[in-house]
Formats: C-alpha cells, sequence, structure tokens
C-alpha cells in the first residue's frame, strides 16, 4: 500500500502548549498527516490548526471535527480559507454533527442533525468555491454571502464529513469531499462505509480517512514483552472498552492497531485495502513518537 497516507492525530488530552514541538516532531518521522481534534472543552480547531501550520513546512493538517452547531459556516468558511491561502494544498477540514449531549450544554443543538450538517457542508464547499451563498434551509439561513479572499481555484481544501450513522454515511456521499471514520471500524465497516457513500452519490474521487488507535511496544528485540509494550497494551485495552460503550458495539468488534508494530502496520494496510486512503494513527499509552516511528518503520521500511 505505497500510496496509503498515515497521519497521527494530536490527542485533546495533551497540551497544546507542546503542540507546535509535536508537529516538527511529527514531520520529522515522515509522517504525511497530523490531525488535531475540536471537542467541547478542549482545544480550538482552528487555532490549533493554525500553529501546526506554521510549525512545519511539508504535513497536511486535517481538523477532526468541527461540530457544526457550534460554528457558523460562513465563520468556518472564512477560517478555512484564511488556512488555504496562507499553505496552500496543506490543509483539510472535517464538519460533523458534534456530540449530541455536548451541543444540549452549549444551547446550540439542532431540530435535525442531518439537515444542519448538509446545509453546513453545502454552504461552507459552495464559499471557498467563491461562489455567492443563499440558503434557506430547514436550519441554515444565508443571504448573499461570499467570501473576498476564497482559496485559489486549483487549492480549494477537501471537506470531509465526519460521521456515524448510516444516514450520515450517505449524506457525506451526497454533500462532501469524503469521509471521516471514528476510531474502532475495522475493514468490514469501512467497505460499508464506501458503499453507502456510493448510495449517497460519491464518486472514486470521494476518499475515506480513518482514525485507529494505536498501541504497541517500541522496544526493538521484544515489543511485546517490554515494559512498555504492556503498558501500552493496558492503555489500549481501557481505551477501546470505553470507545466501544460510546459506539455500541462489543469491544472485540470495535478495532485497533495493537500487538507488535508489524503486526499494527499489518492492519493498517488491511484498512488501507478496505478503501481507506489515509489512516491517521491515535497514539496510547507511554511513548507515542516512538509507537509511530515503530509501525512506520514496518509500513515503509
Amino acid at each position: 500500500m505505497t500510496d496509503l497516507r498515515i497521519g497521527v492525530m494530536f490527542d485533546r488530552a495533551w497540551d497544546p502548549a507542546g503542540l507546535a514541538a509535536f508537529a516538527r516532531e511529527v514531520e520529522a518521522l515522515g509522517v504525511d498527516d497530523l490531525w488535531v481534534v475540536e471537542d467541547l472543552g478542549w482545544n480550538g480547531g482552528m487555532t490549533a490548526a493554525a500553529v501546526a501550520l506554521g510549525a512545519t513546512e511539508r504535513i497536511r493538517v486535517g481538523l477532526g471535527i468541527a461540530p457544526a452547531p457550534l460554528r457558523s459556516p460562513a465563520l468556518l468558511a472564512m477560517e478555512i480559507a484564511t488556512l488555504a491561502r496562507a499553505f496552500p494544498g496543506r490543509f483539510t477540514a472535517g464538519i460533523g454533527h458534534g456530540v449530541r449531549e455536548w451541543m444540549r450544554q452549549v444551547g446550540v443543538a439542532p431540530r435535525s442533525p442531518l439537515s444542519l450538517l448538509e446545509e453546513t457542508v453545502t454552504a461552507v464547499r459552495g464559499l471557498l468555491r467563491g461562489e455567492r451563498v443563499t440558503v434557506d434551509g430547514r436550519e441554515l439561513r444565508m443571504d448573499g454571502v461570499q467570501l473576498v479572499h476564497p482559496p485559489a481555484p486549483d487549492a480549494v481544501p477537501p471537506v470531509l464529513a465526519g460521521v456515524v450513522s448510516p444516514k450520515s454515511l450517505e449524506l457525506a456521499g451526497r454533500v462532501a469531499d469524503g469521509t471521516l471514520v471514528v476510531e474502532g471500524m475495522g475493514p468490514d465497516d469501512l467497505r460499508t462505509a464506501r458503499a453507502l457513500a456510493e448510495r449517497g452519490g460519491a464518486g472514486p474521487d470521494h476518499q475515506l480517512t480513518v482514525l485507529a488507535f494505536l498501541g504497541v511496544g517500541t522496544a526493538p528485540e521484544a515489543p511485546e514483552a517490554s515494559r512498555d509494550g504492556r503498558d501500552a497494551a493496558l492503555a489500549l485495552e481501557r481505551v477501546v472498552a470505553e470507545h466501544a460503550a460510546w459506539l455500541g458495539r462489543p469491544v472485540e468488534q470495535t478495532f485497533s492497531l495493537s500487538g507488535t508494530p508489524a503486526e499494527a502496520a499489518s492492519a493498517a494496510r488491511a484498512l488501507g485495502a478496505a478503501g481507506a486512503g489515509t489512516v491517521v494513527l491515535r497514539p496510547v499509552g507511554p511513548d507515542p513518537l516512538g509507537q509511530v516511528a515503530a509501525v512506520l518503520k514496518e509500513l515503509r521500511g
């Protein structure tokens, strides 16, 4: 899978004061992408993306995800366009429903999450293309909005829909440039996501980007038996159990990259074979950059 892009997530739990240094280290490892997170109460996604882009020279930075209810599509398009003008070809943004409970906390939960996401993604993509956008939708109203500084026509960043449910995955195929697939989804899930996106109208250029928990040992002589290996396995077990509960599926059906670096690399290749264009590693446990480096060595060595 030589064309499989490999990204790394800057975890929301990590202090953003370390983001610039982390971004430089990740770039030095040779990864393709660095993904930042926007969850309520954690880091601001667009500011985090700007920090990462300013600290690096080559890698693409992804935002996963901006919650549609929390952000005005006009402001979101303005911010995406600013980054696209300043760092052409190096930014991509994911937009999603947002966690329903969090959206209620701040009083922005929509009547129809599906309608709001469709109207938001459509409006943002139109604005980024330089169009004058008017929307009279179920959730969104815009009257002749146009960007003064849209991205250059050959550098319009892709907008992905970060979604989970079948209806939302179909919507992603209808309105977005690609789909951002959450952690825990394995090869069969990706094939289903592709089929649903195609049902929505996605063509062959519709990219699947999948986030994946990573927990491996980094001791070269026997990573599965090292202390870091045991600690990574325990940390991964806890995280996967929590995520499985959120997804509402059994732990044994919640996919992750684990075991030795070679086994984790094999699992990443399986995601690529199932249709992922980009696999974004979310390392848990000790030595996150060491884990990434170990898996990259197996993938590209």
